[in-house]
């Protein structure tokens, strides 16, 4: 459901950190947050992968529901223009945008919640009002819904990725596969995979790492 909403939406994020694939904005529409509340929405990291994915089939029934991805090779290029929390605050601008709300809750992505809405609102085509916190996903159920359409959107796109690529991990760079698949992916390629956002520092330590190796072997 993409129609414009007059009322209220939650909106949140998944995969801000990770080094592979894409980064995954959510936002989710109710005219009552007891809409989302009655379904026993939780911040998405509290939930399994299998309570995800039945919430997420309940929430795209019953709410309306908007995602924006961006992709790691897009994800380096707007760094070049932005900070990561500038880029974040663009797409849920963005995500807000689909579905035209008179109020939106955003998870901060800004150690200052205040400034964070302000960048929002910066981005913003029509009049919205903002309300941005920090443990959002935690303390709105919208916000909730919101985080879990997020993951599970992006927990998706990684599965998609993994069949291409094999076994990648969760693409964070905290996760012994994912830096493992990485490392040996530049080690026979001698170049990040087209997955990988290359302006992270995870990327350019491990093609630091390969070089001193070949600077060893003469």
């Amino acid at each position: 459901m993409h129609q414009p909403l007059g009322v209220i939406c939650g909106v949140d994020e998944a995969g801000k950190g990770s080094v592979l694939g894409p980064l995954v904005i959510a936002a989710v529409g109710v005219t009552a947050e007891s809409i989302v509340a009655d379904l026993g929405v939780k911040d998405s990291k509290l939930l399994s992968p299998q309570e995800r994915e039945r919430l997420y089939i309940l929430i795209r029934k019953s709410c309306h529901v908007a995602t924006v991805s961006i992709e790691a090779a897009e994800i380096d290029i707007i760094r070049r223009e932005m900070t990561m929390n500038a880029c974040v605050a663009r797409a849920h601008a963005q995500a807000i945008g689909k579905l035209s709300p008179s109020r939106a809750i955003v998870d901060a992505c800004d150690v200052n919640a205040f400034r964070y809405a302000e960048m929002v609102k910066n981005h913003l085509f029509k009049p919205c009002e903002i309300l941005s916190e920090h443990h959002a996903d935690e303390n709105y159920p919208v916000v909730s819904a919101a985080s879990i359409v997020a993951k599970v959107t992006r927990d998706r796109s990684i599965k998609r990725l993994t069949k291409n690529y094999g076994k990648i991990g969760s693409g964070y760079p905290s996760d012994p596969v994912t830096i493992t698949w990485l490392t040996g992916y530049i080690d026979e390629h001698s170049t990040p995979p087209p997955i990988a956002r290359k302006s992270w520092k995870t990327v350019s330590v491990i093609l630091a790492n390969k070089s001193q190796t070949r600077l060893a072997d003469f």
